[in-house]
């Protein structure tokens, strides 16, 4: 063969159509409406009818065109979630039980990641510009920038989220009862000196934990608190503490981590740069339940977010209303489990 078959081969090879589902449908001996309903996710297809036109498909090279196919239904069948780069661990988590629930509705997520939850703006645009049916957010919203995803026709779900003043759909961990708790338990214990370290000041999750603490501690007659800011991390943590010990001279009774990895990055401080025994020496808790926090050498004591409840809430909630975008707004708050680790002394029963 010379150079100028080939050429027209690979040419000929390259421009070959693209098999259809009517294609489909006479290699099978059945409809193409039999062929639409065995690649539709949940229509009612035979395993013999299913079986005859996979193997049709797949000897033709044919697979659905999802844009296509939107472009008929004018749904994208594709949802955005927008989470911050600084956050907790918990949220690995959350996207993958949150990508299961929609892929069982025939639904893709697409992921956008913030560094700061303050730069949701400039990725608004990019959002809408993908035509999604809906939105899940634990990034934190305006209420302009609200008001501009509704104005698209775009359904919203703040997770881990609410607005004070505006109705919204929203999912979310009672931050506030959560910290309640831990306060109470660790002032019952006798704790009377205490500090916080808390996340980023554009995280909504943090500002809420931190407000919480706050007001309990207020309430129990506990003022002049230091508050130190970490990003989230361990090592945030760790730093957070020094400057806790650089500010009072001293170990504080008790240290209210906004989160577990900074409350992680705490004990490991408090034991190996100031040789204090936790909790003989400080008190030190965290919040979410994330795994490593349950590791032997830590035990933190902490308040797991119910995050598969959380997710499925959220899923139902936006899966509603893409289908009714008419539904009334909801909001649904979930108590996390409290979690007593050895991290911190807290009171035993019967103790006087």
């Amino acid at each position: 063969m010379n150079k100028s078959a080939k050429t027209a081969g690979s040419s000929e090879a390259g421009q070959r159509r693209r098999a259809t589902s009517y294609d489909v449908a006479e290699l099978a001996g059945v409809s193409q409406s039999a062929v639409s309903r065995v690649f539709q996710q949940g229509a009612s297809a035979s395993k013999e009818m299913r079986d005859r036109v996979m193997a049709a498909a797949n000897k033709l090279g044919y697979r659905p065109n999802a844009i296509a196919r939107g472009l008929i239904t004018q749904r994208s069948n594709m949802v955005a979630v927008v989470i911050s780069q600084q956050t907790n661990l918990y949220y690995p988590e959350f996207l993958v039980q949150l990508t299961q629930r929609f892929s069982e509705h025939g639904i893709r997520v697409l992921l956008f990641a913030l560094e700061h939850e303050g730069d949701i703006e400039q990725m608004l645009e990019h959002v809408l510009q993908y035509r999604v049916d809906g939105l899940v957010t634990a990034a934190m919203l305006t209420p302009h920038q609200f008001r501009t995803i509704e104005n698209a026709g775009v359904p919203v779900v703040l997770y881990n989220r609410t607005f004070p003043d505006t109705v919204a759909n929203s999912v979310r961990c009672d931050h506030t009862e959560g910290e309640r708790w831990l306060i109470g338990k660790l002032h019952e214990a006798g704790h009377r000196r205490f500090a916080i370290v808390t996340g980023p000041e554009d995280s909504a999750v943090s500002t809420e934990r931190t407000r919480g603490a706050l007001e309990r501690l207020e309430e129990l007659g506990v003022r002049e608190v230091p508050i130190v800011h970490g990003d989230y991390s361990s090592a945030s943590g760790r730093a957070a503490f020094a400057d806790i010990m650089d500010n009072l001279g001293h170990a504080p009774d008790a240290v209210v981590a906004a989160n577990d990895a900074m409350a992680i990055g705490c004990i490991d401080a408090a034991r190996e740069d100031y040789g204090l025994d936790v909790p003989g020496g400080v008190s030190i808790v965290g919040f979410d339940g994330v795994g490593p926090a349950r590791f032997a050498a830590y035990d933190v004591t902490t308040v797991r977010q119910p995050v598969g409840r959380m997710t499925e809430a959220a899923v139902a909630m936006l899966i509603d209303r893409i289908g009714n975008p008419s539904i009334s707004a909801e909001q649904r708050v979930f108590s996390g489990e409290r979690i007593r680790g050895s991290s911190a002394r807290f009171k035993e029963p019967g103790d006087g």
